[in-house]
C-alpha cells in the first residue's frame, strides 16, 4: 500500500498533547481502560466497566441516559470535572506516542498522533466498509459536545520491511527508554506506551509517512464523525477546520506487525431460529452440526473455503447454512461491484439473507453486531433470536477492494488487536 508523491499527498502526523489518567488518582490504569464503545457488548460490558472504577472510560464514550442529548451533555460535564478534579491531565508537551500491546505470541507497536484528515477520494485514507448514519450522528454529537477524540481509530499502512530507519527506528529507540505507563488489561494483553518529543525522531516519521497510504481497520464510524466535524469547521483560523482538521489514530506498519482479521456477527433479535431455518428451505442447504462452538467453527471453516456459509445459533444448537441457489444469487446479489465483492459472506448475507429471505430491516431495533463470538451465542439464547456467526475475510481481500475505492457491507471485518480506550486521549481544545 505505499505510494510515492508530494508530502501533502500522503499521511500527516502531528504531535498533540496527549490527555491522560493520573495514575494517583485512579485505582489503576487496567481499571479505566475500555475496548472500543462498538466492542463493548451490552448491557452485560457495561455494566462490569461501569463497576470496575468510578473513573472508567466508558462514562464518556458510552454515557448513560434518558436521551442522546442528555448522555452527550452528562459526558462533556464528567470530562470536565475529571480535569478539574486532576483524575485527567494534559502532558506538558505536544508529542507522538508509541504504543506496544503484547500478548504471548501477539505482539503490535505503532504509533499514536494528530492524523490530518482527507477524504476517500484523496487516496490517502482508504476505508474498506460502510457507515450507519445514525451511528455517525451519534458519535458527531459525542465529540462536538466533549471536543474530544476519545479513542484512537487503527490504521494500518506497508512500510518497508528491511528498512532500519524512519518510523521503525524511532519505535525501536523508545523501547529502550522508560514508558510513560505500563498496564495489563483484563483481556490479557499488556500496554506500554512512551512519548516521543525529539524534534529529529518526529522529522523522520513525518518524512517516513508522508509518502505512504492507509486502509482503516477499525473505527469507519468515527473516521466519518472527523470528516463531518471538519466541514462544520472549515474556515477555521487555524488553517482548514484548525484543530477540527486532525483526528486520533493509532498506525500500525503491518509489514512488520500483522494485524489479526475476524469477524463481525450478527444478532437478529426478533427472528427465532426456527423461523429462521425454515425460510431457508430451497435456497441454502442447511445442517446441524455438533458442538461445542469452537468445533462449530471449524465447520463454518471448511466450508467457507468452498463458497459462501453461515453459522445459525440461539437454539441451543448449531445450524450450518452454505451451499447457495446460484439462480438466486444472480437475483439479489447487486452486478455492478467486482466480483469478489459479489462473493463475500457479507454482501451475501446482506442482500441475500437479510433483503429477500428474511426480509429483516438493518437498523439498530432488528439486528445487533457483536465482535465476541461467544456472546453473540450467549445473547441469541438469551433473547429468543437468530445469531449469524461468520467466517473472517481475508485481508488480501480487504486491501484489494480498498485500493479499488469499493466498500464492503458495514461491518464485515474486524481487525485486532485493537487499541485500549483510556490510555490516552486528544482535547481538540488543546490542538
Amino acid at each position: 500500500m505505499n505510494t510515492t508523491g508530494p508530502v501533502d499527498k500522503g499521511l500527516r502526523l502531528i504531535p498533540f498533547r496527549g490527555l491522560r489518567y493520573v495514575r494517583e488518582r485512579v485505582g489503576s490504569l487496567s481499571a479505566v481502560t475500555s475496548p472500543p464503545y462498538d466492542v463493548v457488548v451490552r448491557p452485560d460490558g457495561l455494566h462490569h466497566l461501569e463497576s470496575a472504577d468510578p473513573y472508567n472510560i466508558v462514562r464518556l464514550i458510552l454515557p448513560q441516559a434518558a436521551t442522546p442529548e442528555d448522555r452527550h451533555h452528562r459526558a462533556a460535564a464528567t470530562l470536565e470535572r475529571w480535569v478539574a478534579e486532576g483524575v485527567l491531565a494534559p502532558d506538558p508537551e505536544p508529542a507522538l506516542y508509541v504504543y506496544e500491546q503484547r500478548r504471548g505470541e501477539v505482539l503490535q507497536r505503532g504509533v499514536i498522533g494528530a492524523l490530518a484528515l482527507s477524504s476517500p477520494a484523496a487516496g490517502i485514507v482508504l476505508p474498506h466498509e460502510d457507515v450507519m448514519p445514525d451511528v455517525v450522528e451519534d458519535r458527531a454529537a459525542l465529540l462536538r459536545t466533549t471536543a474530544a477524540n476519545l479513542e484512537p481509530l487503527l490504521l494500518t499502512y506497508r512500510g518497508d520491511p528491511d528498512a532500519a530507519g524512519g518510523t521503525a527506528g524511532v519505535v525501536e529507540r523508545a523501547l529502550a527508554r522508560t514508558p510513560l505507563l505500563t498496564t495489563t488489561t483484563e483481556d490479557g494483553f499488556a500496554h506500554r506506551l512512551w512519548s516521543v518529543t525529539d524534534s529529529a525522531d518526529l522529522a523522520h516519521i513525518a518524512d517516513d509517512l508522508a509518502h505512504r497510504q492507509a486502509l482503516i481497520a477499525d473505527g469507519h464510524h468515527r473516521w466519518a464523525t472527523y470528516l463531518r466535524l471538519r466541514e462544520e469547521h472549515s474556515g477555521a483560523a487555524r488553517g482548514p477546520a484548525g484543530p477540527w482538521g486532525y483526528g486520533l489514530v493509532l498506525l500500525i506498519d503491518t509489514a512488520r506487525y500483522p494485524l489479526q482479521v475476524r469477524s463481525i456477527h450478527r444478532l437478529l433479535r426478533g427472528l427465532p431460529v426456527d423461523r429462521a431455518v425454515a425460510a431457508l428451505a430451497g435456497a441454502f442447504r442447511v445442517r446441524t452440526v455438533g458442538g461445542p462452538l469452537p468445533e462449530a467453527l471449524g465447520a463454518l471453516a471448511d466450508a467457507a473455503a468452498t463458497g459462501n456459509a453461515f453459522l445459525l445459533a440461539g437454539d441451543g444448537r448449531f445450524h450450518l447454512v452454505d451451499r447457495p441457489d446460484e439462480e438466486l444469487l444472480s437475483r439479489t446479489v447487486p452486478t455492478d461491484r467486482p466480483a469478489a465483492w459479489q462473493r463475500l459472506d457479507a454482501t451475501v448475507l446482506h442482500a441475500t439473507l437479510l433483503d429477500h429471505v428474511w426480509r429483516i430491516p438493518d437498523d439498530p431495533e432488528h439486528i445487533t453486531y457483536i465482535h465476541d463470538t461467544e456472546a453473540a451465542v450467549v445473547q441469541a439464547e438469551r433473547t429468543g433470536g437468530t445469531a449469524v456467526l461468520l467466517h473472517p475475510v481475508r485481508e488480501d481481500v480487504v486491501r484489494e477492494l480498498a485500493r479499488q475505492g469499493v466498500t464492503m457491507p458495514r461491518k464485515s471485518t474486524s481487525f485486532g488487536p485493537k487499541p485500549a480506550t483510556g490510555l490516552v486521549m486528544r482535547s481538540v481544545t488543546l490542538g
